[in-house]
């Protein structure tokens, strides 16, 4: 039987990732990129061009806690997609910035908060003849 290297494992493997198997990592990173509030973070800080502080983000995005978006924040430095930089200072600066994998998620993620904001009264629309169909009042 033939030994493989961790690199040829690791290629055998990404080759075998299928999304629709729950175990799968990429499920996962489904799972994680598709949250809300994932999605206008790296928008916010794609729109920024650069970095923001923390406090910027928060008040950029309408309706995160602070305990949300610390959460989030965290959870995309820890995938690689942003960088936190502390910069000491009374009080301590922190700033955030899209790394370049987080950058080429950034234009996905951009695309489908601007398809929302696009079609919102299309869907509005389609929900309320649903609705309309569902309570039998046609």
């Amino acid at each position: 039987m033939a030994t493989t290297t961790a690199a040829q494992r690791r290629e055998q493997a990404r080759i075998e990732y299928d999304a629709f198997i729950r175990s799968c990592p990429t499920n996962q990173l489904l799972d994680r990129i598709s949250d809300k509030w994932v999605s206008l973070v790296v928008s916010a800080l794609a729109d920024a061009r650069g970095s923001m502080r923390y406090s910027d983000l928060g008040r950029r995005i309408a309706g995160v806690s602070p305990k949300m978006l610390t959460q989030t924040l965290r959870s995309l430095e820890r995938d690689g997609i942003l960088t936190r930089t502390v910069t000491p200072s009374v009080p301590v600066r922190v700033d955030y910035e899209l790394t370049p994998l987080g950058s080429s998620l950034a234009g996905l993620l951009s695309a489908v908060k601007d398809w929302a904001e696009l079609h919102i009264e299309q869907v509005n629309e389609a929900r309320e003849r649903y609705d309309d169909a569902s309570s039998g009042t046609s």
